[in-house]
């Protein structure tokens, strides 16, 4: 293996410029060529290949989103533009990829190895919705909390100062792993995500003690993945008869300077990638647990459906009896 290239795929994240910054230096230190895809699959179909040196990654490590940019591809999705795309690698003899993203990423992932036999890939968990099987562990998850935690302290100084009830929307697609998490590590009163079932009755009971006991301001974080952001802030006014404002925190929590742990996990993830392709292991999915990182066949990340751990689910469901 001579020449090895990298592209970003789906949904931007913090970190993955320290991703682009590993790969290119690691690549040079074991004496590989390495090449950056622009545009994400999109740049692979049109060619948007180019061989990358130190100076292309200098300086951009604690930038947010990704300087090769990304993208979401339906052309790819067809067999006539992957051949395309197959073709452009063959002419740089590159049989080595990385592909930084998400489920989705990976199937078409899957295609690609597939199609192209000789060439390995290695997948890179990528979103800050922490959502994908096989990894307790995305890249970018952990800038998107810190954002949220920011934002929602913040908040609670106006709440307080009002006092008010807010409710604040995060995303996570169809996951409420970052609004479960943020509820926890922010002291909110109510979390609301779609797996764990709700009875806002029986928050009806606990908020309204609280409230006679002195508690001026509530904080609710909810999942956007409910749609019911507006419903709930009309309920702590009906119900509380507490003023509420809903602030949604939107695409400000995939961007801003990565954290540290998220630029360290890029090196792991990274290296980890190139080691495997190096040893020209089967095309895979560089995962991480408690255990370590190690690699999965990439049917066992992309087509299974994640699951939040027990012991956050079970943290989570307490807030129903508070």
């Amino acid at each position: 293996m001579k020449n090895i290239a990298i592209l970003c795929s789906g949904g931007d994240v913090s970190g993955m410029n320290a991703a682009l910054k590993r790969f290119v230096e690691y690549a040079l230190t074991n004496s590989l060529t390495p090449y950056m895809i622009y545009n994400g699959y999109e740049g692979l179909i049109d060619n948007k290949i180019y061989p990358a040196g130190y100076s292309d990654v200098s300086g951009i490590i604690s930038i947010g989103g990704t300087k090769i940019r990304t993208s979401r591809s339906k052309r790819f999705m067809e067999a006539r533009y992957r051949r395309i795309a197959i073709e452009n690698l063959k002419a740089r003899e590159i049989t080595g990829l990385v592909i930084l993203g998400g489920d989705g990423s990976f199937k078409g992932m899957q295609k690609l190895s597939d199609e192209y036999e000789a060439l390995h890939i290695m997948g890179i968990p990528s979103t800050i919705d922490n959502d994908i099987a096989g990894t307790e562990y995305c890249l970018g998850v952990d800038t998107a909390l810190n954002t949220i935690r920011y934002a929602i302290d913040a908040i609670r100084d106006t709440a307080s100062s009002f006092g008010r009830a807010f409710v604040i929307e995060v995303m996570g697609r169809e996951c409420g792993y970052l609004a479960l998490v943020s509820a926890l590590t922010s002291g909110a009163e109510m979390c609301l995500i779609p797996e764990i079932k709700y009875d806002l009755s029986l928050y009806r009971d606990n908020l309204m003690k609280q409230k006679e006991e002195g508690r001026e301001y509530f904080i609710a974080v909810v999942s956007e993945a409910l749609k019911n952001s507006e419903e709930t802030a009309q309920w702590f006014e009906n119900e509380l008869g507490v003023e509420s404002r809903v602030t949604v925190l939107g695409h400000i929590q995939r961007g801003g300077t990565p954290t540290v742990n998220d630029r360290l996990m890029a090196f792991h993830f990274v290296t980890h990638a190139i080691d495997a392709l190096i040893r020209k292991e089967a095309s895979a999915v560089v995962c991480y647990s408690d255990n370590g990182f190690r690699l999965k066949k990439i049917e066992e990340v992309a087509f299974k459906t994640y699951r939040i751990n027990e012991d956050l689910l079970k943290l989570g469901m307490e807030f129903n009896t508070k």
